[in-house]
């Protein structure tokens, strides 16, 4: 793919809390190394039922003291209105409006959803305390949520959260190109406009994607699997071939009118730079 003709993609960059001061330095260096590719925004995840809300609060505030647009995930089950409109409070304060609206996973042991059910009930909360000047994207499932038994459903209660109020949504990781597009068709037909940028993982570690994707039922195509598994502990010929599978992918994508893309870092930079290096994407200059 040309640079002339994937220049003007928007890129975004997701990253989860470091853990430990060793991380945290090293997630400084990897925002610093990423700033290469112009992204729109870098986000920042957000553990079961608020396990990481200091930490995602910590990483978001840091990340925008560098200059750079933040986007703190926020999940609502097991919370309550006035703890969500506390954690709104704390961002507006630091001029942050860009956040990614979840419903979460219960942390384990925990038997109440709290005053929030789905995450469309969270997205009309933060539009009705806090008004229009909030960027509020939410997750799709273009392979559907692993929790869904039925398609159908699935995409209603997709439909529901745009029509909450949400500016736009980004993906859950797929390999399968099909499975973004037919999915927009899907959604199209139900009344969703807002942009759905495809979410990218790059494959360093294939046999950590592998588990992610068999935790969230997610095709990795079985010609892929299968030369991955041949090259075992191979790691310069897991990167090479990785790269070209995701690069494709996103070339793909590209072609066929996705309004961004949205990588899965695990933060770190250089899958995400080769990538974007490969593709001409939004290099500064």
């Amino acid at each position: 793919m040309s640079s002339a003709s994937s220049t003007a993609t928007p890129v975004s960059i997701e990253f989860f809390p470091p853990n430990t001061p060793v991380g945290a330095d090293k997630l400084r260096s990897v925002v610093q190394e990423l700033q290469a590719v112009n992204p729109q925004y870098f986000s920042v995840t957000y553990g079961a039922g608020g396990s990481t809300r200091e930490k995602t609060l910590a990483t978001v505030s840091e990340i925008a003291a560098m200059g750079f647009d933040a986007a703190p995930h926020l999940s609502c089950v097991g919370s309550t209105r006035e703890g969500i409109a506390e954690i709104l409070a704390t961002y507006r304060a630091q001029n942050i409006r860009r956040i990614v609206a979840l419903r979460g996973d219960l942390p384990s042991g925990t038997a109440t959803a709290g005053e929030f059910r789905y995450a469309a009930e969270l997205v009309r909360f933060i539009r009705e305390t806090q008004g229009q000047d909030w960027d509020i994207e939410v997750a799709a499932y273009p392979e559907y949520h692993p929790q869904q038994r039925y398609a159908a459903r699935d995409l209603q209660h997709f439909a529901d959260k745009m029509r909450a109020g949400a500016s736009g949504a980004i993906t859950q990781f797929f390999y399968n190109p099909d499975a973004y597009f037919h999915f927009v068709d899907a959604v199209r037909r139900l009344g969703v406009t807002a942009p759905i940028v495809p979410g990218i993982m790059p494959i360093n570690n294939y046999a950590r994607i592998a588990q992610f994707a068999q935790r969230d039922g997610i095709e990795i195509p079985r010609w892929v699997a299968l030369k991955m598994e041949g090259y075992m502990d191979d790691a310069a010929s897991v990167r090479a071939f990785g790269l070209d599978v995701v690069a494709g992918l996103c070339e793909r994508l590209i072609a066929g009118g996705a309004p961004g893309l949205h990588f899965y870092t695990l933060n770190q930079s250089a899958l995400t730079l080769a990538l974007c290096e490969r593709l001409g994407l939004n290099r500064k200059t």
